[in-house]
């Protein structure tokens, strides 16, 4: 579990680095992230402790929703004021975010397919 751990850190840390010194506009983790997902495509699988860790997030995910659930009752006079723009907004983000998995996902699922086809061929 602490392997999977250092593993998250560093790829947190290159993100961090290449978003000082690169892409300034761009978080660390965000660049971390997509580092990680590019190494993981390219290696084609994850390794043991890093599924690990993920599996433990993807568990206690809620979590993650304690913050923002905090921010929405400390900016609820706010969020009263310019409630039809908020809820505009999520439902055209959300509404975005199912399109754009839909399409990542046929696009996946055409690559496996091929991948497969081409390794029983072989």
């Amino acid at each position: 579990m602490i392997e999977g751990l250092v593993q998250l850190f560093l790829w947190q840390g290159l993100g961090e680095l290449a978003s000082k010194f690169l892409l300034p506009n761009i978080p660390g983790p965000v660049l971390g992230l997509l580092f990680l997902v590019a190494f993981l495509f390219v290696k084609g699988e994850v390794n043991q402790p890093l599924g690990m860790v993920a599996d433990t997030f993807r568990q206690h995910l809620g979590l993650l929703f304690v913050p923002a659930s905090v921010g929405v009752v400390l900016f609820l006079p706010d969020l009263k004021t310019h409630a039809l723009a908020v809820s505009t907004a999520l439902l055209v983000s959300v509404a975005l975010t199912i399109g754009v998995t839909a399409v990542v996902l046929k696009v996946l699922w055409y690559f496996s397919i091929k991948r497969n086809k081409s390794q029983s061929h072989e």
